[in-house]
């Protein structure tokens, strides 16, 4: 099989579960993911709030799990894997996403990287490989850490098609992000392009098997990943080739794949195919043939992303982007939670999503926990309107709970009090 298929399927919810199952084998996902080896499947939450195509749909989630087992993978080595960012409250996230439920019915682990987990240095993981990293050295001149648990396991992204204000779109080498990096990952942002391509070496080295399952059910325009402006347009798209999957996607979106910078910099080290040319399409052909003319980001960036541009890029770096590697730094989570969370969400969200959540998707997520499949898909995602509970003033009550954990869980704040209750522990016998 070659490393650089992709394979496309268009979908609905009737036959979405099957659906999947076809992608990945189509996809040839079995001579990847090793059935004898652990396997995470990296949800991705860009946003705690539900908000079409920013995060791993349960239906995603669900037609994978179904898909391993009908195909001989052991449930007992299956898991759900979740990083964690201080704006993102990941346990929160998967029960809003409707995530929780789908792997507490398969009876699943669920792993939260951030919760018990070892953490290793980057070069007992990778070795000399470190060498060749593009920029993490400079990034981290002290060394990083990455989950130990990742040694071996094989991993499923699980990314979704959207636009991101930092990447021009994101998929599945940006899914490897959280889970990859530390709490200080924002300090890869003025070289994210860079980083994502050092991140994708190390996952080559590290895990049996890499493969991406994407979804394409919603899509997402406009400054992604969070407030974007969603699209209903029905296709799933899977790959072992993370490179040709953004590739494909981008270019769906109306983009062209070789002129975003981490695309471009991994087709040249080899690390992948990002020229759509030298991509072999398999399934719904004639899907990856469509243009969504996607305004793309940058056209209508909000006050947030037009900040953070200036801050990593523009006339406020030397000002300002360096107290993000201080104690300071918690100040831009804050900013962060109190735009997105307390203001763009209850005001914004509700008229942007109103039309997507509409249509039979909308109506599958919002009827979720009532609907039993069957071995295609959903045959009724039922009548009632959508009315999402946590909108408007729900949601900017939700988004201060959110600030509180934001500020307790700032990787600066939580050094300061290991620090204290380090000093204040009574010290042994004999010491």
């Amino acid at each position: 099989m070659p490393s650089s298929r992709v394979a496309i399927v268009r979908t609905s919810p009737r036959t979405v579960l099957a659906d999947y199952h076809r992608l990945m084998n189509l996809a040839g996902y079995q001579e990847v993911v090793d059935k004898s080896a652990d396997t995470a499947l990296k949800v991705n939450i860009s946003w705690h709030f539900f908000y079409p195509a920013a995060s791993t749909t349960p239906w995603q989630l669900d037609g994978v799990i179904r898909a391993m087992l009908a195909d001989g993978y052991d449930p007992g080595l299956i898991h759900a894997c979740h990083n964690r960012t201080v704006v993102i409250d990941a346990h929160f996230g998967e029960r809003e996403n409707k995530q929780l439920p789908v792997v507490e019915k398969h009876g699943l682990r669920n792993v939260h990287l951030y919760e018990g987990e070892e953490w290793i240095p980057i070069r007992d993981a990778v070795g000399d490989l470190a060498d060749k990293f593009v920029c993490l050295n400079e990034v981290y001149p002290q060394g990083f850490h990455i989950p130990k648990r990742f040694l071996g396991e094989n991993i499923i992204h699980l990314p979704t098609v959207k636009t991101h204000v930092f990447t021009t779109n994101t998929g599945a080498m940006k899914n490897a992000f959280g889970g990859l990096l530390n709490e200080h990952r924002h300090w890869t942002h003025p070289v994210i392009h860079e980083t994502l391509v050092d991140l994708l070496m190390i996952q080559k080295k590290i895990h049996r098997g890499v493969f991406a399952v994407m979804d394409g059910t919603f899509a997402g325009d406009g400054p992604g990943p969070r407030c974007m402006i969603p699209h209903v347009k029905n296709v799933l798209l899977a790959s072992a080739d993370q490179v040709a999957i953004d590739a494909v996607a981008a270019k769906l979106m109306g983009f062209d794949p070789m002129s975003l910078r981490y695309i471009r910099l991994a087709h040249d080290l080899g690390l992948g195919v990002g020229d759509p040319s030298q991509i072999e399409i398999v399934g719904d052909a004639d899907a990856a043939r469509e243009n969504w003319r996607f305004d793309g980001p940058f056209k209508e960036m909000t006050f947030a992303s037009s900040m953070q541009h200036k801050i990593y890029w523009g006339p406020l770096k030397q000002w300002i982007e360096w107290s993000l590697k201080t104690w300071m730094a918690p100040w831009a989570y804050v900013a962060s939670v109190l735009y997105h969370d307390s203001f763009w969400y209850p005001v914004k969200a509700r008229r942007n999503m109103r039309q997507v959540l509409a249509s039979e998707w909308g109506r599958l997520f919002q009827n979720w926990e009532k609907l039993v499949p069957d071995a295609q898909g959903f045959a009724d995602v039922g009548q009632a309107g959508v009315d999402l509970e946590r909108t408007g003033l729900a949601a900017f009550g939700e988004s201060l709970k959110i600030l509180g954990t934001c500020i307790r869980e700032a990787p600066e704040i939580a050094a300061r009090r290991r620090r204290k209750l380090a000093a204040e522990a009574p010290q042994g016998v004999g010491s």
